[in-house]
């Protein structure tokens, strides 16, 4: 199904920096007609409204208050595109003191921030004649590593999640995507030492754009994506590989 993003109404968490920023930027470059820019602190949004004037509205979400996501879908009631993004990301393994706590600490943001934003805004999407539901997950929710064990196993919760709103959504005409970005120049990929390598955030939006013009359901953008999303792509897209 194709989807453009003009003339549209689209909602963002964690709106203020990174990836978050560039989609706003992006998607109004490309015609959207306004974008709740959703944080936890409404002034940390005040550079996108100084920039873009009304075209971004600033919305409080935070993702560990679910009376926030709430409230946010009471207001926002006219939008057509959510894309959640915010997320939380620190490393701990499995073996490390404070596994469980990092567990718990990621799961809350990253699985149950991603369920609550779904059940809030997927009545609102409906209302608005399905529109488009994307959630940032990441390639560590293909492929785990160690050191980021806890926020990889989030992650492939949220991707494990994402699938199934893919499935129930579909019946009100609303598109998912599941977004998996290798390292991304924000920072938490600064933090994880991964500076050298990440790419411009940029490439997630342009990523989206195209999947919806696409009627692609998994989302890779730039090259370490790609090449990670090569790889398992062909398994995912056959869901009947799983039954061999």
């Amino acid at each position: 199904m194709n989807y453009d993003i003009k003339d549209k109404i689209v909602l963002v968490t964690g709106a203020n920096r990174g990836i978050g920023k560039a989609l706003v930027e992006s998607f109004i470059e490309r015609g959207a007609t306004k974008i709740y820019a959703a944080v936890r602190k409404l002034e940390s949004a005040s550079l996108l409204v100084e920039k873009y004037g009304d075209q971004v509205v600033p919305i409080r979400i935070d993702l560990n208050d679910p009376q926030s996501i709430v409230t946010a879908a009471q207001v926002a009631k006219d939008v057509q595109m959510v894309v959640n993004n915010a997320g939380v990301s620190s490393g701990s393994t499995p073996l490390a003191e404070d596994a469980i706590a990092s567990l718990e600490f990621h799961m809350n943001s990253n699985v149950y921030g991603l369920m609550r934003m779904a059940q809030a805004f997927a009545p609102v999407l409906k209302a608005n004649k399905g529109g488009v539901f994307a959630q940032i997950n990441s390639v560590v929710s293909l492929k785990a590593f160690p050191s980021f064990a806890t926020y990889s196993a989030s992650k492939a919760s949220a991707y494990s999640i994402t699938q199934s709103l893919r499935e129930m959504l579909s019946e009100q005409g609303t598109i998912v995507l599941s977004v998996h970005p290798g390292p991304i120049a924000t920072d938490m990929a600064d933090a994880a030492g991964l500076t050298e390598v990440a790419e411009p955030p940029k490439l997630v939006a342009e990523a989206i754009i195209e999947a919806l013009k696409n009627g692609e359901f998994h989302v890779f953008p730039a090259s370490v994506a790609r090449q990670i999303g090569s790889a398992y792509e062909s398994f995912a897209s056959n869901p009947s590989l799983a039954l061999r």
